[in-house]
């Protein structure tokens, strides 16, 4: 199936998604702690209570980012979405994976009631799954990435700047990450999966865990 002839990434249902992104993508960074909580307030959000951000500038970072994304979601094109936290010398410690992967429909548009409702659940799950992450250095850095099935092709710019897309690879752990799956989901229009990718070199070895759980053991 041509993603670009999938009537899912049409209208509604895609902007259904693209604001769940939104709503998801905030509760991973709320969740994370890497801002003081005074930068989030409470709203409602397909019936739940979620975060939204206060700060003009995290805010307008977070919507721009994803609603930049819309158009190539529409046409098929967006793979996954990526949160990436990583330290100060650019080593990425977890990435929040949200993978996309449509499915055809006859009538998509009935499949409106089932998709909130699924993503619903996506974002009850994002509330209880804090520890399954690791804690984070207070210096560290985040960005949201988009992966492409295939490298589109950049519209019009002046000459001399930077391509608005770069090649790269889902793959640029230097070893196999730990992998937690955490939700997923899959209707008569879409399939979503969520999972979390860890460094496995951010992570205390076993003995370490040990000594950090029973102090006294260290002697």
């Amino acid at each position: 199936m041509d993603p670009a002839d999938n009537s899912f990434y049409e209208g509604k249902m895609a902007g259904i998604l693209v604001e769940f992104l939104e709503v998801a993508i905030t509760s991973i960074v709320y969740m994370k702690g890497i801002y003081p909580a005074g930068a989030f307030e409470r709203r409602r959000y397909l019936n739940l209570v979620v975060h939204e951000v206060r700060h003009p500038a995290l805010r307008e970072y977070i919507h721009s980012a994803v609603s930049g994304l819309k158009p190539f979601i529409q046409k098929g094109s967006i793979e996954r979405v990526a949160v990436i936290f990583s330290n100060n010398v650019n080593m990425t410690l977890e990435r929040f994976i949200f993978k996309l992967a449509a499915k055809q429909s006859s009538d998509p548009s009935s499949e409106t009631d089932a998709l909130e409702s699924s993503l619903r659940s996506f974002l009850t799950k994002l509330q209880v799954c804090q520890a399954q992450s690791a804690a984070l250095p207070k210096d560290c850095r985040w960005e949201i990435t988009g992966y492409f099935r295939s490298l589109p092709e950049d519209g019009p710019s002046k000459e001399g700047d930077s391509p608005l897309w770069v090649a790269t690879g889902m793959s640029q752990w230097q070893s196999p990450p730990l992998i937690t799956p955490i939700k997923s989901m899959s209707n008569g229009t879409l399939s979503l999966q969520l999972y979390l990718e860890r460094n496995r070199r951010s992570q205390p070895s076993n003995a370490v865990q040990e000594q950090l759980k029973d102090p006294a053991s260290a002697g």
